[in-house]
């Protein structure tokens, strides 16, 4: 199953991201922190130039691409052939970033639901597509967790978007239930361990757990001091089938992998 399973290391280039040691401030650190990742076995790196954590807020296109052309170039220039994803829900910086780096996974944590050219413009470059379930955004999200079954309400939401995908012409997308956003720690736990029932809509699903309030918070942790508890909820998650994760800590969760597998 491991070899399934593709470990997404992720980087950010802002300085407000809720885990302090996935930011990165220019282009040389964020080389040297990529090339690090790559060596100890990601498959991919995500990097996002907006924090989307509870109480976070956008700063708006412009600022976002200020921020992302930078490492953009670094890519270009120190990665070549090496897979990134690219996390904005804004087609325009999508069309920018296929301008400079080629293909690329685009990582939209509102669906396509912020921007209504988004899923057309993935499918329109050929781009394969995550797809995460989220409601409001980072001031509001935290007051709309009312569901009536987590797990039932986010797969109709996913029948949904899978109907506007093919629409659109969209045919390579990744489905991320979404922990964390607009969910109780109590929901995103029992989505966690209904984790397989989203496999029945025949599409490969994402997880980003790593060192979130669902780990740390029932714990009386912190961010900082829950990777122990982020790795083993990471291996549930695979041995559920989980087809991509998404970790800020690579070589640990590699070396977790080869415990339980």
């Amino acid at each position: 199953m491991y070899k399934d399973t593709n470990i997404i290391g992720i980087i950010n280039l802002n300085d407000d991201s809720f885990y302090r040691h996935s930011r990165v401030e220019n282009a040389e650190a964020f080389s040297a922190k990529a090339a690090a990742m790559f060596g100890e076995g990601a498959d991919i790196i995500d990097i996002g130039a907006c924090s989307s954590r509870p109480g976070s807020v956008y700063p708006g296109e412009a600022e976002e691409w200020k921020r992302l052309r930078p490492f953009l170039k670094e890519i270009a220039a120190s990665f070549p052939g090496r897979r990134f994803s690219v996390d904005t829900f804004s087609s325009e910086i999508v069309r920018r970033a296929y301008d400079i780096i080629g293909p690329f996974i685009v990582n939209d944590i509102t669906a396509g639901t912020a921007d209504s050219r988004m899923i057309a413009t993935a499918a329109g470059l050929g781009l394969p597509y995550i797809a995460m379930h989220s409601r409001g955004d980072g001031q509001t999200m935290d007051s709309l967790c009312d569901y009536k079954d987590v797990v039932e309400d986010v797969k109709d939401y996913f029948r949904a978007f899978g109907q506007r995908a093919e629409e659109a012409g969209l045919r390579e997308w990744i489905l991320d239930p979404g922990f964390g956003f607009a969910k109780t720690v109590g929901q995103n736990l029992e989505m966690l361990a209904r984790l397989s029932e989203f496999r029945e809509l025949g599409r490969p699903v994402l997880v980003g757990i790593s060192r979130k309030r669902m780990v740390w918070e029932p714990l009386g942790l912190a961010p900082d001091s829950c990777l122990d508890a982020t790795l083993v909820l990471q291996g549930q998650a695979v041995l559920q089938g989980a087809a991509y994760l998404r970790v800020h800590d690579v070589a640990a969760f590699r070396c977790y992998l080869g415990t339980i597998l």
